[in-house]
């Protein structure tokens, strides 16, 4: 029975898959020929009759949502582009916490560590973080039920659950001789999208946006009226590592810096016309100086946004060629509470440069890990506002580059054994250590640490170690927040102490120059 469904949902997807490839078919347009339809029906019966050859004689049972869900779906969609994709209940369930910013659990993030489920973060202020959870608990059950041989995944299903009940949570924690148990009562959990704002020196806001859903835009207008956006002299926009999201949300952001009328962002498909977005309230005048931080994987919204700034002239972007994500996914509730992403257009940048990378002579493989960041489309050349050279096809390229710097041996190292998760961990299970507000690390906890370090078997040099101590002591540090403090704290150590970050605020001179560059030439056009 579940395999007809399965079959049921198939078929419409290969009809609509196969006309597009076919160049016919489109949501809204008359549909294919009587002939091309005969095709694709006869195609769909082979289909269903390998199916049924395959479910009846394999040499193991045939699990159907592995087979219709994990292979034929996304195998067809694999044909068209790296972007379309097939949506599970439980993908599609994530999808839309994702889009909404919200789901009911216990507010913790959870990870697989040696075979076992650990707690890898516990949001500030959350039902598990109200309850005593601590990142480090080794979870061994959820209700009445063992985590042993569960995926971190499954782990994460138990302990979502309406709002208001009550989920039973035993850890192991170093330093206790016996599990601790621990009820905690479900509530609503926001994904916050802008984790935090803050004055990073006088004058200079910092803001982080991680990802747009629905609700970005006001996150970030929350942010600015706390911080008193009349205070700002000049922001860091921070877009490093953002997926992207929702539309709406990136052109809601990219208005909120913009002139009123000015266009954010267009998009155009085969079978759409079209559709251009423009900054609807506006920036109100308030024309601060902005530096964008980008790099190789901020994608999608979040180049639509830096697309706009730097077209417009409004901001400097500072870091890597972005992904290079310019396709238009229009999502599709399907049946059995599943969803297609199926891509429709493609998106260009104010200047008419198009957002999205050659896809065409690649596997998807290279195209998601690329390893050359600085290519340039020399037929896709436009020009800002200003009269600068930008070029599409390939993400947003900086006006300024520049990457992090590599990781040495030992911090590799480190960084690959969570020597300083584990150390955290170990050292806060055993004293429920109570520290001031503002602490840093000691010679004491320094020692401490080192001793750790021998008795894991990790391999250094004291040399190694002695030319790392600044490093050692900024990620003991956001650790020991993380687990003593809060999450968000922890974060705000490692902005403090980011080398890009500080890059950002050296540029903040060009950023407030190409503002002016901008202003005095467009004073020029209208005297004209």
């Amino acid at each position: 029975m579940k395999s007809s469904r399965r079959l049921l949902l198939l078929a419409p997807l290969v009809i609509a898959a196969c006309s597009i490839v076919g160049g016919i078919y489109a949501p809204g347009v008359a549909g294919a020929s009587a002939a091309s339809r005969d095709d694709i029906e006869a195609s769909v019966r082979t289909f269903a009759s390998i199916y049924s050859m395959v479910e009846r004689n394999y040499a193991e049972p045939l699990d159907p949502d592995k087979a219709i869900y994990r292979g034929a779906i996304p195998g067809m969609l694999r044909t068209l582009d790296p972007h379309s994709s097939f949506f599970d209940p439980r993908d599609f369930q994530l999808l839309r916490e994702d889009q909404r910013g919200q789901y009911f659990g216990v507010g913790m993030k959870v990870g697989a560590r040696n075979n076992k489920t650990l707690v890898m973060e516990v949001f500030t202020g959350m039902p598990a973080y109200k309850a005593g959870l601590r990142p480090g608990d080794v979870i061994i059950a959820v209700g009445d039920k063992s985590t042993e041989g569960l995926s971190t995944s499954e782990v994460a299903d138990l302990l979502k659950g309406p709002r208001g009940t009550t989920v039973k949570v035993t850890v192991v924690r170093q330093g206790k001789d016996e599990p601790l148990v621990f009820e905690v009562k479900r509530d609503a959990i926001s994904r916050k999208s802008v984790p935090d704002a803050y004055f990073i020196r006088p004058g200079i806001a910092y803001i982080q946006i991680a990802q747009f859903n629905e609700t970005t835009s006001r996150e970030l207008d929350e942010h600015l009226r706390r911080l008193g956006e009349e205070n700002i002299k000049g922001l860091i926009l921070d877009l490093r590592n953002n997926p992207g999201g929702l539309l709406n949300e990136g052109v809601a952001v990219a208005d909120r810096f913009l002139k009123k009328g000015q266009l954010i962002v267009s998009h155009r498909g085969r079978a759409s016309k079209e559709r251009r977005y423009e900054a609807v309230n506006g920036d109100g005048g308030r024309d601060y100086p902005i530096v964008v931080l980008v790099n190789r994987y901020s994608a999608s919204a979040a180049e639509i946004v830096a697309g706009a700034l730097q077209d417009h002239d409004r901001g400097w972007i500072l870091g890597d060629n972005t992904f290079g994500k310019g396709l238009v996914q229009t999502v599709y509730p399907l049946s059995e509470n599943t969803g297609l992403a199926l891509t429709t257009a493609k998106y260009y940048t104010p200047s008419g440069r198009l957002i999205q990378r050659d896809y065409s002579s690649m596997s998807f493989f290279d195209y998601y890990y690329r390893k050359n960041t600085g290519t340039q489309n020399s037929e896709d050349v436009k020009m800002t506002d200003s009269g600068r050279t930008v070029y599409g096809g390939g993400g947003i390229a900086p006006d300024e580059k520049s990457t992090p710097p590599k990781l040495n041996r030992f911090q590799i190292e480190l960084l690959q054994q969570a020597a300083f998760f584990n150390f955290t961990a170990k050292y806060f299970g055993a004293s429920d250590a109570k520290l001031p507000r503002n602490w840093e690390p000691d010679a004491t906890i320094e020692n401490e640490f080192h001793r750790f370090l021998l008795d894991s078997g990790i391999s250094f040099t004291e040399a190694e170690y002695a030319a790392n101590r600044d490093w050692l002591r900024t990620q003991l540090k956001r650790e020991v927040y993380a687990y003593a403090f809060s999450i968000d704290e922890a974060n705000r150590v490692e902005v403090e102490s980011d080398p890009e970050v500080a890059k950002a605020i050296e540029a903040m001179p060009k950023a407030k120059a190409l503002l002016e560059t901008a202003k005095r030439m467009l004073a020029q056009r209208n005297s004209n």
